[in-house]
């Protein structure tokens, strides 16, 4: 009996699956469990150091939140919050009484009973006046200087606060704006603002409760901050340069990630409604919103930024592999620009055989721009997104425009690979 057939009859030989396939040497076991630990590590990591880097350059520094808080100077709803917490504040020591203080007694026993029973309205005008001061103030440039140095000493009550075991809630004392009502009150004519002390009203930015849900969650990632985008990409690395199958690995790297991202996001969405929904009713609602959006902008951006590198990462590794369904993909683009090559009677001679051996370095470098340029946009919005895609779209195009060896195909004049090796030793 033969070899062959001694085979066929007891079976495959040692070492061989019952597909043809060899099993995994106990190394590659080894390497295959360390990189499906990296990259489980590194999708992990990713949006806790994504968090880990807003806590440390947004909340804990200085300047950056002085930053993220200074457009809320024009948001209407923080600018109405103002307004009405000041107004509020002064119309307690501008009322009828202390108006009728400022007449004399002689007059005063005849205006009495006038002003008595236009109380309700006098009060009324007094309070329109005040508002409009306060609001003549907020709405002007003006505002945004206080405004600015306001957030700077409120994130020293908020470095306190969450680094302390005190939970007191983060506020802005709004007397700079006070003073300035006061002035305009004058300035109109109503003499009794000249009796009006120094008013601290006082606005919330982020409630004593929020402050201490975030206070460990933000001791920890400011002690661990450093370290964690380091460690995720190192993390990432290994995980794919240890995988057996490294296209593959750097797939699943890429969707985990991006999915983690997603993740982020979706958990930026249920606090943020919880912690609305839990405001005390001193702290206006549009206002609050508009400073957790604030604060949480860098979050939201990064959270699209790392969705879409993922998935471009992932889908670019996706074409560039030998599955039917990419090598299909892959075929199809190539021969729709081969023959829009062909139509154009384009022949790019030596330049183009040039192209085509440095084409995977090329679209690589295409692709590796785009994700660049967004990544490196401010708020990048979907027209961006778009206009970027369609460049890269146009710029690949291009590139396989001019990839050709110029060796047409007998009988359609089209170029083909079988014609010529060069073309096949450059793919």
């Amino acid at each position: 009996m033969t070899d062959d057939a001694r085979v066929s009859l007891d079976g495959p030989r040692t070492g061989a699956t019952p597909t043809g396939r060899a099993p995994l040497r106990p190394r590659r076991r080894l390497r295959s469990f360390f990189a499906v630990l990296l990259i489980m590590l590194a999708a992990v990591l990713a949006p806790v150091s994504t968090a880990a880097v807003w806590a440390r350059d947004v909340v804990g520094d200085r300047d950056h939140y002085v930053a993220t808080m200074r457009p809320l100077a024009a948001d209407p709803a923080v600018r109405a919050a103002v307004t009405d917490r000041v107004a509020d504040a002064v119309m307690e020591y501008v009322s009828v009484k202390a108006l009728l203080g400022t007449v004399d007694p002689d007059d005063r026993s005849a205006l009495d009973p006038a002003i008595g029973a236009l109380d309700g309205p006098v009060a009324a005008g007094l309070r329109n006046l005040v508002h409009s001061a306060v609001g003549s103030f907020v709405s002007g440039p003006a505002f945004a200087t206080i405004w600015t140095q306001l957030n700077r000493e409120a994130h020293v009550a908020a470095e306190k606060a969450l680094t302390s075991d005190r939970g007191t809630a983060v506020t802005v004392d709004l007397a700079p704006v006070a003073e300035a009502a006061k002035r305009q009150l004058l300035d109109d004519g109503l003499s009794v603002a000249s009796k009006i002390p120094t008013v601290h009203a006082r606005l919330t930015l982020v409630d004593s409760e929020a402050v201490g849900r975030a206070r460990t969650g933000f001791r920890l990632l400011r002690t661990v901050g450093p370290w964690l985008p380091v460690a995720t990409v190192l993390s990432a690395a290994g995980g794919v340069l240890l995988a057996v199958r490294r296209r593959r690995a750097l797939i699943t790297l890429a969707l985990l990630i991006a999915g983690g991202a997603l993740l982020l996001g979706l958990g930026l969405v249920v606090f943020r409604s919880q912690y609305l929904d839990r405001l005390t009713s001193g702290i206006p609602h549009p206002a609050a919103a508009a400073v957790f959006n604030a604060l949480t902008a860098f979050l939201r951006i990064a959270v699209r930024m790392i969705a879409v590198t993922g998935a471009v990462v992932a889908l670019t590794a996706w074409l560039g592999g030998t599955g039917r369904v990419a090598t299909r993909v892959r075929s199809g683009w190539r021969g729709g620009i081969g023959a829009l090559r062909e139509a154009m009677g384009l022949r790019t001679g030596r330049a183009g055989l040039r192209v085509l051996r440095a084409r995977s370095w090329l679209n690589g470098t295409v692709v590796a721009i785009a994700l660049a340029a967004y990544l490196v946009w401010d708020r990048p919005t979907l027209t961006v997104v778009a206009g970027i895609a369609l460049l890269t779209l146009i710029a690949l195009a291009a590139v396989e425009l001019l990839a050709d060896d110029g060796v047409p195909d007998a009988g359609t004049g089209a170029t083909s690979e079988r014609a010529h090796p060069d073309r096949r030793a450059a793919r």
